[in-house]
């Protein structure tokens, strides 16, 4: 592990505590070592550690530290300190102040640290080449804490867009979850809302045909019979997807499957004009699952003895018109129903609109569903 990625990990306060033991250490050599002067007096010590022992509070407190520390820096030089080879505290007090200080500080601590620094260099040796080497040593320092400030924002910036980033990719997903479970309730409300209608019409045929027309009675049991199996597999395919089983899926309906569809309701017919083309998957779905709400309103809820449908093929559109002479009731229980329509019309980049036929007992539902260009 380098040595950054050391002091980055490790907790602040204790690279706090060896920044300052080494700083004390450095500064203290000087006081064993031979000299030519005597020996320094208790305040020469004292003023001393005073550079080196505020450090432990720099982060807290930056400006006022380096303000201590250069205090202290300059009225040891006046007190007869041994001289040190560099302004150890001082350094690391501008430094933090310059890496982690506001700009108001910054500006403090440089109006500060130059006049305390030529103040020291007049103390020690009065030379223009030390006056030249500690200024640009301080410089050096700064702008080395500015850099590093530099550093921190920009790993902060990114560390924000990451997490920008992250929260916008959970809500995107839980969109599409939203988005998947009202695919999913619209299907199966589909599903069973027209299942369940042609079996209560049969049902209610059924008693009927038995004392009238008894060879059309077996129809009407066949006809509830397959609608239930028709509905049971696509059930059964959805409830696989939900589980995300593994194996074969029933395919979703098609145009193909609208004659079987129609068949089913003995009211109902078909017409198509104009040429059929191919179109994609979502388009075939959507006028299967609008015919099929259609006619399970116009039967249900509707009361309707009769049902034209009719496909109307243009060169960049197919129509679906669904009219029945029923009482006019459009919408079926649960409010899925022409808001059902709607909604897959607009999937498909189209339109729906659902209302009563104009100057008559009817309804009509009608969708245009355009083909991608």
């Amino acid at each position: 592990m380098s040595l950054a990625r050391l002091v980055r990990t490790t907790n602040p306060y204790v690279v706090d505590a060896a920044i300052t033991v080494f700083v004390l250490i450095a500064v203290s050599v000087p006081f064993v070592l031979p000299g030519p002067g005597g020996e320094p007096g208790p305040l020469a010590y004292l003023l001393t550690a005073g550079t080196a022992i505020p450090l432990i509070w720099r982060r807290r407190v930056p400006l006022t530290v380096l303000l201590v520390v250069a205090l202290a820096t300059v009225a040891g030089k006046a007190a007869d300190a041994p001289g040190q080879p560099l302004a150890y505290g001082g350094l690391v007090a501008l430094y933090t102040v310059a890496a982690l200080g506001r700009r108001r500080q910054r500006w403090c601590a440089l109006a500060a640290t130059f006049p305390g620094v030529a103040a020291g260099v007049a103390f020690n040796t009065n030379r223009i080449s030390e006056y030249f080497y500690t200024f640009l040593v301080f410089f050096t320092v700064y702008v080395l804490g500015r850099l590093s400030a530099a550093r921190q924002e920009r790993a902060t910036a990114l560390e924000d867009r990451a997490l920008r980033a992250e929260r916008e990719r959970e809500f995107e997903a839980d969109r599409a979850a939203a988005r998947e479970r009202a695919r999913i309730a619209r299907e199966m409300h589909d599903v069973l809302s027209h299942a369940v209608s042609l079996m209560i019409v049969q049902a209610e045929a059924g008693p009927v045909a038995v004392r009238t027309a008894p060879e059309r009675a077996e129809a009407a049991f066949d006809a509830i019979a397959a609608a239930g199996r028709d509905a049971m597999v696509q059930l059964r395919g959805m409830l696989g997807l939900l589980r995300n089983e593994p194996g074969p899926r029933s395919p979703q309906p098609t145009l193909a499957q609208l004659r079987s569809l129609i068949d089913r309701v003995p009211v109902a017919g078909l017409r198509v004009t104009g040429e059929p083309r191919p179109v994609s998957a979502d388009v075939e779905l959507a006028a299967y699952r609008i015919v099929q709400e259609a006619l399970t309103n116009a039967v249900k809820h509707a009361a309707a003895s009769a049902v034209d449908v009719h496909l109307g093929w243009s060169p960049d559109a197919l129509t679906v018109t669904v009219t029945d002479d029923g009482t006019g009731t459009g919408g079926s229980g649960g409010g899925h129903g022409l808001v059902g329509i709607r909604e897959r019309a607009i999937a498909c980049g189209g339109t729906a609109r659902a209302e009563p036929v104009t100057g008559g007992r009817g309804f009509t539902v009608e969708a245009r569903l355009p083909f991608p260009a």
